[in-house]
């Protein structure tokens, strides 16, 4: 289980382009981690239009979000172009970063969200008990305005 000021695990997954993102390499910068079930599905596309609504709050902040599910990288194309996603969407196709979060789940990826700070460290750490609630755009801005 990790917890606020836990070490975020590194990880290294293919991204909407099949080009390989790792987490450590965006130190120096916060990062909105945003686990999420699957694209097009009712709750995670209200989630994520409204964190793509938001993007300018959270880049006033020094954040940058990123999602991730288990889609595949063109899933993840069609969906992001669809929904004018403006952050990028990786691929954990086995689930195995999903688990080092907490958000593997029997019926796959859980719904959760991580705040990683400057130094790689967890800030703010939830993750959905189930699926169908998720964390609104000004919840987390409040949140993340606060840590400052």
């Amino acid at each position: 289980m990790l917890n606020v000021n836990d070490q975020a695990p590194d990880f290294e997954l293919p991204d909407e382009n099949e080009t390989a993102v790792r987490l450590s390499d965006f130190r120096g910068e916060k990062v909105l981690l945003v686990f999420y079930p699957g694209d097009n599905t009712p709750v995670c596309t209200r989630q994520l239009c409204d964190y793509r609504d938001g993007i300018d709050a959270f880049r006033d902040l020094g954040v940058r979000v990123i999602g991730v599910s288990n889609d595949s990288a063109e899933s993840h194309r069609e969906f992001k172009q669809k929904h004018r996603l403006p952050f990028t969407l990786l691929t954990d196709a086995d689930l195995q970063v999903a688990e080092k979060y907490d958000c593997k789940g029997m019926l796959g990826m859980k719904r959760g969200v991580f705040l990683v700070d400057q130094n790689g460290l967890l800030r703010y750490v939830h993750v959905e008990t189930v699926a169908i609630f998720r964390r609104k755009r000004e919840e987390l801005l409040a949140v993340i305005d606060q840590l400052d």
